[in-house]
């Protein structure tokens, strides 16, 4: 099993930054992929940006291309991001995401909500 926490988050102004982190605990050996979702009500939970553990691949949301930087640090145990230039539409709850590569299971944080407004 593996338990994520975010944190960070919050009221955002239009054009602003934000930097969300995730922490991991339990078996997060067995992780392959960690990275951000986020979620408007009514919609499907949407990636932002995911990385690999082993090759440094990063995933992105091409809606948040330019404006992303996702960080992993192994020893921490942890996930940052980072977004600049946000706008009303960046307006969401973020999850933190990881997937196993034994097995593809996923696991998700609680969420953290995000508000961009001014």
């Amino acid at each position: 099993q593996v338990h994520l926490e975010e944190s960070g988050g919050g009221l955002v102004q239009p054009g602003g930054s934000l930097r969300l982190s995730c922490q991991a605990s339990g078996h997060t050996n067995s992780i392959g992929w960690m990275g951000w979702y986020r979620q408007t009500p009514g919609k499907e939970r949407d990636l932002v940006a995911v990385i690999n553990d082993d090759s440094g691949q990063i995933d992105r949301n091409e809606s948040v291309k330019g404006r992303c930087t996702i960080a992993r640090d192994m020893p921490k145990k942890t996930v940052d991001l980072q977004m600049t230039s946000l706008n009303l539409e960046d307006t969401a709850v973020y999850y933190c995401y990881a997937r196993s590569r034994d097995n593809g299971y996923e696991y998700w944080g609680q969420g953290i909500q995000v508000t961009v407004s001014s």
